[in-house]
């Protein structure tokens, strides 16, 4: 499975949150909500989740492996970076 599309959706220049992606895997499928966000050392990458009746929250989509969850994390602040250059830009 490849990640054929991904895009940022919504920027925030304030809070933690920093932006809502999306991603589409080989141009078939696509997974909402994914968010960027800025961690004490870095930024990284929320899956989408939902609030269960006890509070906790659980994701709904995510990797199975640390490998897919690490190329997806890369290709994500990637673009998200290239999106902020973008803005800066205009």
């Amino acid at each position: 499975m490849q990640i054929t599309d991904i895009k940022v959706r919504k920027i925030n220049a304030e809070g933690r949150m920093k932006a809502v992606v999306s991603v589409t895997f080989d141009d078939c499928f696509v997974v909402h909500d994914i968010k960027v966000i800025e961690g004490q050392e870095k930024l990284f990458i929320a899956m989408p989740s939902r609030k269960t009746p006890d509070g906790e929250f659980k994701d709904i989509a995510h990797p199975i492996n640390a490998e897919m969850r690490e190329q997806l994390q890369e290709m994500i602040l990637a673009k998200y970076e290239e999106s902020l250059n973008e803005l800066v830009e205009e």
